[in-house]
């Protein structure tokens, strides 16, 4: 199956991975994969999904309280364990 080219389309996708911190491939894949599931082909329809994933993956960051900040709070290094080597 040929790639999709629109703008709108692709955006919405990247927006989705970005999202759900997965690629831009994967992203497209998951929305074709529930256009198939409902039996939609078409480009609009594969938009509207596309928005609703999107929509579903922020209300769901939100609720959780997900944000980049605890990621980066939890890559901190504790000042006991900055100089620790695995490896020589």
């Amino acid at each position: 199956m040929p790639a999709i080219e629109d703008h709108d389309y692709l955006k919405l996708c990247a927006q989705l991975a970005s999202c759900l911190s997965i690629s831009i491939a994967a992203a497209r894949r998951k929305v074709e994969m529930q256009a198939a599931r409902e039996g939609l082909r078409d480009l609009s329809s594969r938009k509207l999904i596309a928005n609703n994933l999107l929509n579903q993956a922020k209300s769901d960051a939100s609720s959780e309280g997900f944000n980049a900040s605890s990621f980066d709070e939890l890559l901190k290094a504790l000042a006991e364990e900055e100089n620790f080597m695995i490896e020589d």
